[in-house]
């Protein structure tokens, strides 16, 4: 895929997927109304809001000029991706996105957006386990194995994998 198609295709679905999962949904639920709680869980919210944006917007940016395709499973990165936050960990978008959600429950004093949060993880694990890793190992069968083996699901190393 042409570096400007992967672009394309990458916010198309930053905004269709994460914009809904994380944006349109939380908003749906809180408006968006500073909740009522303490100034320290208010500030980790945001901190988390922030934090997830910018992970998420490095994470497709990588999909797109590295992996030569998008995070889309209809247009999917020709090359694995292995640099930069996954280094890390093997799924920082689901990360990113999670963060984003459970950061409004924080902001926003929603309890409910919190269990969102965790059923929107619990989705994106079981189509990581179910869908994402077999078609991975079956695509890369030279290079995801030893990645899966460096690098956690969902825990982030602390130090930086460097292999490949």
């Amino acid at each position: 895929m042409r570096r400007t198609s992967a672009l394309a295709g990458s916010i198309v679905f930053l905004v269709i997927a994460p914009g809904t999962l994380a944006g349109l949904v939380p908003w749906s639920l809180t408006g968006w109304r500073i909740g009522r709680n303490l100034l320290a869980l208010r500030i980790a919210g945001g901190l988390l809001i922030v934090g997830g944006l910018l992970l998420l917007l490095e994470c497709f940016g990588r999909f797109a000029l590295e992996g030569h395709g998008t995070p889309a499973p209809v247009a999917p990165a020709e090359r694995l991706v292995m640099s930069g936050p996954y280094r890390r960990v093997r799924n920082p978008m689901y990360a990113a996105v999670t963060a984003m959600i459970l950061g409004q429950s924080a902001l926003f004093a929603a309890p409910l957006v919190a269990l969102y949060g965790a059923a929107v993880w619990l989705g994106f694990h079981a189509f990581v386990l179910a869908y994402e890793e077999p078609r991975l190992r079956a695509e890369f069968p030279a290079e995801y194995p030893l990645f899966a083996a460096a690098v956690p699901r969902w825990i982030p190393r602390l130090t930086r994998w460097r292999g490949y």
